[in-house]
């Protein structure tokens, strides 16, 4: 999935109005599985100029990313630090993992042969999914569409939630990043 769609499922399913706190606990969880990625790939792509190929291409899937990969992405962590915050009852551990959980779950699900280890310590297994959320060669197309759907039927229910500037800014500019790519592409492959 793309990362705003993990933010505004993150938020939707764990923010709570008025409850600042829970509400970054939240969309910090749900940004934290992709946070590393962004960090190295930025500092390739921007600092070094590395070419993206290269990036996306071998970096990627080289063992040195994707042993940090193992470790933000591991359901068994979020999971266990998860039933801790259940167990304490300690509402800002759960949303920061429980948003974290569910992005893992979503990457699982819509990942083809760009998944990762999310069950590591315990293995090093990668599930390659049979529906891709990008790939129109397994079904990213209609995948896509579902997930901006999705996306903007969390923005609405976000939206009714909460009633402060920031946090309704915050759902607008979320929802232009999960839309935006999908009215580009739509212009960029329209036929002539």
């Amino acid at each position: 999935m793309n990362t705003p769609a993990h933010l505004i499922f993150g938020l939707a399913v764990f923010a709570e109005a008025g409850r600042p706190k829970v509400i970054t606990a939240a969309f910090v969880g749900a940004l934290v599985p992709d946070l590393s990625l962004y960090l190295m790939a930025g500092w390739h792509l921007r600092v070094l100029g590395t070419s993206p190929d290269v990036v996306f291409g071998r970096l990627y899937f080289s063992d040195a990313w994707q042993s940090i990969f193992r470790i933000d992405n591991s359901m068994i962590l979020w999971g266990i630090a998860l039933t801790l915050g259940l167990m304490f009852r300690a509402p800002v551990l759960i949303a920061l993992c429980g948003a974290a959980v569910l992005h893992l779950i979503g990457d699982f699900l819509l990942h083809h042969d760009d998944g990762r280890a999310h069950f590591w310590p315990i293995s090093n297994w990668i599930f390659q999914s049979p529906v891709s959320y990008w790939d129109p060669a397994h079904y990213g197309t209609i995948v896509g569409a579902v997930e901006i759907a999705a996306s903007m039927l969390c923005c609405a229910v976000l939206w009714r939630r909460f009633r402060g500037f920031l946090m309704r800014a915050l759902i607008v500019f979320l929802g232009l990043l999960e839309f935006a790519p999908f009215v580009l592409f739509a212009i960029m492959f329209a036929g002539p």
